[in-house]
């Protein structure tokens, strides 16, 4: 029983370093692409061409993409596999015990990971969008990759070639008396298909469309709230002058 709780001390301590070492690095601010439908399509496009091999939707199904303004034949036609029918969810294929081995856990399901990676540093969109733009090469870890914004991470870069390669530039200050390396910028290794412009806009169509996936209904909340709030003000200020009305002859 005590080897059973410092263990999970252990692990509870290793889980807020990581976190902390996360919420340190600066996230940058990701676009607002929600009610871009062709930004959303795209970013359903990369999301199963890059992201459904490993990650599930569990929550989300194939014909929920009509939403965002494609057709029934097109969802069938581009985004899903062979075996897979247009009411079911996006689940992926990976063996759990085979993806746990490679990458020393299984891949969490991606549903909400934009409403549930909020921190300190802004939404779970602006840590989605500098996490997926952060990779580098790191020799010393298992599958080669690191990430600034997600230190020692399992998950390889995947969008490596569209990216190329990069690697971090610091610099070297002086903070209370003592040396410690600043993140200053990204240095390009080796070029990828895409420029890094042309991959930043890719990242936030990605972003876009996890950010819609997490939750579809809000672009339609926020548009009904916004007629709730005015009617709401009307039938107050009616309200008010029919109190006044009432009460005038009133002593």
């Amino acid at each position: 029983m005590k080897k059973l709780i410092l263990s999970f001390i252990a692990a509870l301590g290793l889980s807020l370093g990581a976190h902390a070492a996360e919420e340190s690095f600066h996230w940058d601010k990701a676009p607002n692409r929600t009610n871009d439908l062709a930004a959303l399509q795209n970013g359903a496009k990369l999301f199963v061409n890059y992201c459904l091999n490993c990650h599930s939707a569990a929550f989300m199904r194939y014909n929920r993409l009509k939403d965002i303004g494609l057709t029934e034949q097109q969802i069938k036609d581009n985004l899903l596999f062979a075996t897979d029918k247009v009411g079911d969810t996006m689940k992926s294929a990976i063996d759990p015990k085979q993806a746990k081995a490679w990458f020393g856990a299984v891949p969490p399901d991606l549903t909400l990971v934009a409403r549930s990676r909020a921190g300190h540093g802004g939404s779970g969109s602006d840590y989605l969008y500098t996490y997926l733009r952060s990779y580098y090469r790191d020799p010393n870890r298992p599958t080669g990759w690191n990430n600034l914004a997600f230190p020692n991470v399992g998950m390889p870069h995947v969008l490596y070639q569209l990216q190329g390669e990069r690697e971090p530039v610091f610099e070297t200050v002086m903070q209370h008396g003592e040396e410690e390396k600043v993140f200053k910028g990204w240095k390009q290794v080796t070029p990828g298909t895409m420029s890094t412009q042309e991959y930043d806009q890719a990242i936030g169509d990605l972003v876009g469309y996890l950010t819609w996936m997490a939750e579809p209904a809000q672009n339609s909340r926020v548009r009904v709230g916004v007629w709730v709030l005015i009617f709401l003000g009307v039938f107050t200020l009616f309200a008010w002058r029919l109190n006044a009305a009432f009460w005038k002859n009133v002593k």
